[in-house]
């Protein structure tokens, strides 16, 4: 892959340009949402993907990998995760609903990815992290495995809602190691879970509502490992999704990131009729009523 970004976006705003009296006013926009992947500094080719689909002017689904294995594929692992992914999803029975369509895409890749590195032996040991999300409507329901990170921004708040899968995270949720030191250590990167390794994986499930104007970012270690979450919320506020990406990439770079570099930004535009949950056993509920207060 050539060191040119690849921007993909999408605005429900001004898709008919057509502006003839007769013609009905198109229905007001529900969401943003813009990707941006870079193979960053520190790295000639990007083993990174992302990718999108929009199912409807309320629904889309966007995704996130980051792609293990070096010279023995890590970059097909990745790509090949979301192209599985967004097609199965497509592919599958809208009567199943978002979440178990999205949960049995992500499988469907986990497999494809395994069989491919059985079947290839210089992809033997390649495999992906992966983190989809569609939201309809205003639910947000999330697939996750590996390390990219997913966080909601509510107003000048955000909250990391995935849980890294990699054994540093696994000692700070133990309370063995401070989070503070875990962005520093050596073996940060390793995975205990991933799609690609094994026929069967564990995948995290997420489901949460927004609220109009929250933004959503996905984004892959070469963001967050030099920019921290308080900065990701301040970058992304008050500026359009598209804008929002271009700035995150931007900043990584500038501050040197050794990795490539992805991140996906969805600004919830129409009103939901939802309320933030009461605090319920996951941590993840937890931190958002900390963070977001229980009547935002």
């Amino acid at each position: 892959m050539s060191r040119s970004s690849i921007l993909n976006t999408y605005s429900s705003v001004g898709m008919d340009s057509q502006t003839e009296s007769s013609r009905p006013a198109p229905p007001e926009p529900e969401f943003e949402l813009a990707l941006l992947s870079d193979p960053g500094t520190g790295r000639a080719a990007n083993e990174d993907s992302c990718g999108h689909f929009v199912e409807g002017p309320g629904t889309a689904l966007f995704a996130v990998a980051d792609g293990v294995g070096g010279f023995d594929g890590g970059g097909v692992a990745s790509a090949l995760a979301v192209e599985v992914t967004l097609g199965s999803y497509q592919e599958s029975p809208v009567e199943w609903g978002v979440a178990k369509r999205l949960y049995r895409a992500v499988q469907r890749a986990n497999v494809e990815v395994h069989n491919k590195a059985l079947l290839v032996p210089e992809l033997r040991r390649m495999a992906t992290t992966l983190t989809a999300v569609v939201i309809d409507h205003g639910m947000l329901n999330a697939a996750h495995v590996g390390d990219c990170r997913l966080y909601v921004a509510r107003h000048k708040a955000i909250a990391q809602i995935s849980q890294d899968h990699t054994m540093v995270a696994e000692q700070v949720k133990r309370g063995l190691m401070s989070a503070e030191s875990a962005r520093e250590h050596p073996e940060r990167s390793i995975l205990l879970r991933n799609l690609g390794h094994d026929l069967i994986v564990t995948v995290a499930k997420i489901s949460m509502p927004l609220l109009q104007g929250d933004r959503v970012i996905v984004c892959s270690d070469g963001l967050y490992d030099v920019v921290r979450d308080n900065e990701i919320e301040a970058l992304t506020r008050d500026v359009d999704a598209t804008a929002a990406c271009r700035i995150l990439v931007d900043t990584a770079n500038q501050r040197g990131t050794l990795d490539n570099v992805t991140c996906a930004v969805f600004r919830m535009i129409a009103a939901m009729p939802y309320r933030a949950e009461p605090v319920k056993a996951s941590v993840w509920r937890q931190r958002l009523r900390r963070l977001f207060g229980a009547d935002s």
